[in-house]
């Protein structure tokens, strides 16, 4: 008796698929990849018109050389001779910290060296650290800095309800508040320079209807690896262009967390900390302004931090960063369009351009659009993607989004690809935060490696992990498999010339996946 051929039943399974594809095709397939591609566009074109009505608004800002000084009051603090000190504010600085071993002392030591009457000034460390190691560590820290003369606290509690939103409300409560006028934030990974109070407490002085003065972030490891620079690229334009826009126009932005001073009754009177959402920042700073408090954001005073230069830690980071926005624009959206204290205007760019198109349509339209629906029309050549939707609109955005960083254009192909893999991440995120399942309230605190992989020469060591189950990410390999494959029947049957966009695509999808991205902490 002859015996069946050995690959019939996968022909046959394979036939099954075939055949379910070309009965689905027409009635199916290309009618709702056609109704993807006009929502994609229509995405695409929102985010089209908000970068490039930035792009015109930061060009005029700077042309008409608009800063806060001359946008608001501002004098330098002078001493009274007959008050002394007593005519200064009293301002608490505070520190919220973690198990940060490598940063803890560079921080400390910055907040303490800020220049400002020393009884007029209250440093406080808010350590929800768990081990107890490094829990000493800070405490020895700050009783060095109080040896010194320093008024410097040191809080712990008996929990981490809130994580950092717990920690900063904790602190409010403490009984040597009550006599601060303006709270300074700093992450623990941040170093202010000295003068950084004599620049922006004036603003708070001067100008009673301003509730918060938010300083730019300087990048101190942004040469350490290519996703540090990539992300310096990202986050110079946030800078550069999307809060110097929203200060100078509508006196509103998303509150960074740290590099920031509060007026203490304007964060009081909005509510104080919640800690609903992942981005208790960007909470407090709608519900302030949703209370007619101005913010206003100083471009040249930047304080040092690190960005975070592993895979790992800014998979979590992007992550928090994403699933909180949505999460906040489920919850206050209602509110935001009942509030009667701030302009219909304002509600508009608040709920359409800050909330919207910012926070959810441009994670979304990035990874969709170019990473799932684009490959697709390869495979399904009735539908047809208009040049400007696929080629001079995700151009031009790219440009925009490049000037925050002039010294990394040579970057840009680099960064696109590399923001079309985060897309992915970022987009699964913003879904869990809108439906608010999952990881929604997923809190990573983003480790900050300090001097932990410097060398005697200075340079990042950049071995990689050899525990396959920290390298592999299976979503990252799966679309660069789905997008090689586009590629390669695009090579060989289609017109569209996608390929060498997918090839480039599919290849950075799978060095993600092999997590052969960022730096990697020495195993010893």
């Amino acid at each position: 008796m002859d015996r069946p051929p050995m690959f019939s039943v996968p022909d046959g399974f394979l036939g099954q698929i075939r055949l379910v594809l070309q009965q689905t095709r027409e009635p199916l397939i290309v009618p709702l990849l056609k109704v993807l591609v006009v929502v994609c566009l229509v995405m695409s074109t929102m985010l089209f018109v908000e970068r490039v009505y930035m792009g015109i608004v930061i060009f005029f800002i700077k042309l008409l050389r608009q800063r806060p000084e001359k946008q608001y009051k501002w004098d330098a603090m002078r001493d009274d001779i007959e008050a002394g000190s007593s005519s200064y504010p009293m301002v608490l600085v505070q520190i919220p910290m973690y198990n940060e071993k490598e940063v803890y002392q560079l921080s400390i030591g910055a907040a303490c060296g800020l220049s400002w009457p020393a009884d007029r000034i209250i440093i406080q460390i808010l350590d929800d650290s768990t081990d107890p190691a490094i829990k000493e560590l800070k405490k020895l820290e700050c009783q060095r800095w109080a040896s010194k003369g320093i008024n410097i606290k040191y809080e712990i509690r008996d929990n981490r309800k809130g994580y950092k939103a717990g920690a900063l409300r904790e602190g409010m409560k403490h009984s040597y508040v009550k006599q601060c006028d303006y709270v300074a934030i700093f992450d623990a990974d941040f170093q202010p320079e000295p003068d950084f109070l004599w620049r922006t407490i004036p603003f708070l002085v001067h100008n009673l209807e301003i509730g918060l003065v938010q300083a730019r972030w300087k990048f101190v490891n942004s040469d350490e690896c290519l996703m540090t620079r990539m992300q310096e690229m990202s986050l110079d334009y946030h800078f550069t262009v999307e809060q110097e826009v929203g200060s100078a126009t509508y006196a509103f932005f998303g509150f960074n967390g740290t590099a920031g001073v509060w007026r203490i009754s304007a964060l009081n009177e909005a509510g104080g900390w919640k800690d609903r959402t992942t981005v208790e920042d960007m909470d407090l700073a709608v519900r302030a302004s949703l209370k007619g408090w101005k913010f206003v954001y100083v471009s040249d005073i930047k304080v040092k931090s690190e960005l975070p230069s592993t895979f790992r830690a800014f998979r979590h980071q992007q992550h928090r960063w994403s699933c909180g926005p949505a999460n906040l624009f489920r919850k206050m959206a209602g509110e935001i369009i009942r509030n009667k204290k701030v302009s219909l205007w304002k509600k508009f760019y608040v709920i359409y351009s800050f909330f919207f198109v910012r926070k959810i349509v441009a994670h979304i339209v990035t990874f969709v659009f170019y990473c799932i629906v684009m490959p697709a029309t390869v495979l399904v050549p009735e539908v047809e993607v208009p040049k400007w939707g696929a080629v001079y609109i995700p151009c031009t955005v790219t440009i925009l989004n490049a000037v925050g960083t002039p010294r990394s254009l040579h970057l840009l192909v680099f960064w696109v690809l590399f923001e079309n893999v985060m897309a992915l991440h970022r987009t699964k995120a913003t879904f869990i935060g809108l439906l608010e399942v999952g990881r929604v309230n997923e809190w990573v605190v983003t480790q900050k490696l300090g001097d932990a992989l410097k060398t005697k020469s200075g340079k990042a060591h950049r071995r990689l992990r050899v525990w396959i189950g920290q390298r592999v990410h299976v979503l990252e390999l799966c679309v660069g498999a789905y997008l090689f494959v586009c590629g390669c029947y695009d090579l060989a049957h289609g017109k569209n010339r996608y390929f060498v966009y997918l090839f480039l695509q599919s290849f950075t999808f799978f060095v993600a996946g092999i997590g052969y991205v960022g730096t990697f902490v020495p195993i010893s």
